[in-house]
């Protein structure tokens, strides 16, 4: 195994370990068959707080907190959970700490993607057991749904609609009845409690590979806003970058909070169209501009202040991530970054930096 010391992100169930330990320990509350913890305590895990014990628990998620009580009231029923929203919005990063805090295990995923088969939610075959001996129990490969069902822990899908539709209706029988057939063997697989199936979907993928009528029955969607205010985003981002640069171990001083700030706002003017003093309009560049790319921005920006400046955050050291996370096409999107520089960037006294940097990095 290697060392976590070495490991470039821990799995939420390692990088949280004491938190986890400490919840389970305090928590009293009456716990779902095979939960790790109470539906409180994993609510708790995700939103943050401070224990009558003393012990502080760091807020996973930053946002409505009746999203998450929701999302985990589903879990404890025997409907299957559907996060949906846009881009960079939290959806797996709350996937992963709900199975982390519910089964301690959040590593039962199964990624989706054009490619994917069904094979990869139901189970496969070891063709080497198979030819020497048949169709057998031996030679079943289990999928993580499978091995999930087996353990009752939670399942995680990621993407579910960029999956082809005749692979996402594998999990019909499975969300309905609780049962995985094996018709090779004349045998089944019969979920044990506290198994469910927590999926993620982008909505802008919405057509591409569109859920059935059917299997969107079989799910309670659980819709994940954007942050609802600039001082909401901005946190997200500070507590999301320094976690990474630690992880990186960036030998840069920890960002200014103006710096986020700007890099947020910038997002959030353009994902609006307009100004946030409400006076002028703007166009909308084709990119999502989400938070998370936002926490990509001023993390680059730290890699270029630490390697290659003084260690101190800059508007220079943002410039070329932000052009980019903003830039996708280079015709429609760059007339409107241009526009967005000279009309609003430009004007700001206190932005004359990131006006230069960008034009620099445009020219």
């Amino acid at each position: 195994m290697t060392a976590t010391s070495s490991v470039l992100r821990q799995h939420a169930e390692q990088q949280y370990a004491d938190e986890l330990e400490a919840l389970i320990a305090f928590d009293a509350r009456q716990r779902p068959p095979r939960w790790k913890m109470s539906p409180w305590a994993v609510s708790t895990y995700l939103l943050g707080g401070q224990l009558e014990n003393g012990a502080t628990i760091s807020a996973k998620y930053i946002g409505n907190p009746r999203v998450i009580e929701i999302a985990v009231a589903t879990l404890a029923t025997d409907r299957a959970l559907l996060l949906l929203g846009v881009p960079g919005t939290a959806k797996s990063w709350v996937s992963e700490h709900l199975a982390a805090a519910i089964s301690g295990d959040s590593t039962l995923v199964v990624h989706g993607t054009a490619g994917t088969s069904e094979e990869a939610v139901r189970y496969g075959w070891n063709y080497a057991q198979l030819l020497a001996k048949g169709p057998s129990q031996e030679a079943v490969v289990p999928s993580p749904v499978m091995r999930a069902m087996r353990t009752g822990r939670i399942a995680r899908i990621e993407e579910l609609t960029r999956m082809p539709g005749e692979v996402q209706d594998s999990l019909i029988s499975i969300l309905s009845e609780k049962v995985l057939p094996i018709a090779e063997l004349d045998d089944e697989v019969l979920a044990e409690k506290g198994f469910n199936i927590i999926a993620t979907a982008n909505d802008r993928d919405r057509g591409v590979n569109e859920l059935s009528s059917a299997l969107k029955r079989r799910f309670n969607t659980v819709v994940l806003p954007p942050p609802r205010t600039a001082d909401e985003e901005v946190r997200i981002v500070e507590t999301r970058v320094a976690s990474i640069g630690r992880a990186l171990e960036l030998p840069a001083e920890t960002p200014a909070l103006e710096e986020i700030r700007r890099i947020v706002t910038v997002f959030r003017e353009l994902r609006e169209g307009v100004t946030s003093d409400g006076k002028t309009k703007l166009k909308v560049p084709s990119a999502s501009m989400s938070t998370a790319e936002a926490i990509s921005v001023v993390t680059h920006g730290l890699s270029l202040a630490a390697h290659f400046g003084d260690g101190v955050l800059r508007g220079a050291d943002l410039a070329a991530g932000m052009v980019g996370a903003i830039v996708k096409d280079p015709l429609q999107d760059r007339v409107a970054m241009l526009e967005y520089l000279e009309t609003v960037v430009k004007e700001r006294d206190d932005w004359k930096d990131l006006y230069r940097a960008c034009r620099d990095v445009m020219a």
